[in-house]
């Protein structure tokens, strides 16, 4: 039976059974209309939270840094021995603490108004500033002794919930199950990054 005829003789009947059976067949039917929405709304969310962090780390790498103080030379490491005498210009590979090691330098997009507008657009609706991070790492295969300090540059979605709009649970139970678990509850969405190493970090201005 189409869902047209269905209406019709449901509009048209008075017994009182097609009430019944759209009592029965109503739930079962909002529960895959409505939980083809949110899925849907899940899918399309991941992908532009995707585009998010890889826009997010390209506007990263062209800027001065987002938080925190880094040096904008290598300078000389804890390297002792024959190689602690490498002149500059010395790629930091090269030996062991031959540049100084920097540390992880983290923050949160509150600290950057401007940076979030960008890409506030893709991310999904109930994310914050707080939900994205910024992390500068040193690596010792993009610099050399002396050089500007060229840091990888890692963005990432952090602590952020999907949110259902649709009861699904409920509408679960209305059509038989016994125990729905956790359809229709928020789940933490899924982790992701972006990273590439840093272009320009000596000055303020976007380049």
């Amino acid at each position: 039976m189409t869902l047209s005829r269905f209406l019709t003789r449901f509009v048209r009947d008075t017994s009182g059974a097609m009430m019944v059976e759209f009592a029965i067949v109503a739930p079962l039917f909002l529960l895959l209309a409505l939980g083809l929405v949110d899925f849907g709304r899940l899918g399309f969310s991941y992908v532009m939270a995707q585009k998010a962090t890889e826009l997010a780390v390209r506007d990263a790498v062209t800027r001065a840094p987002l938080c925190g103080t880094l040096p904008l030379t290598n300078g000389r490491g804890t390297l002792s021995g024959a190689l602690s005498g490498l002149r500059f210009g010395a790629s930091c590979n090269a030996a062991t603490g031959l540049c100084d090691t920097v540390g992880d330098v983290s923050c949160t997009a509150e600290n950057a108004p401007d940076f979030w507008a960008r890409v506030a657009p893709l991310m999904p609706t109930n994310a914050t500033p707080a939900n994205l991070t910024v992390t500068y790492s040193f690596d010792p295969d993009l610099g050399f002794l002396g050089g500007p300090y060229t840091p990888v540059v890692t963005v990432e979605i952090t602590d952020l919930d999907f949110e259902f709009v649709t009861p699904l649970g409920g509408l679960a139970r209305l059509a038989g199950a016994s125990d729905p678990g956790s359809l229709g509850q928020n789940f933490a969405f899924p982790g992701m990054s972006a990273s590439l190493p840093a272009e320009s970090l000596s000055d303020g201005e976007d380049t």
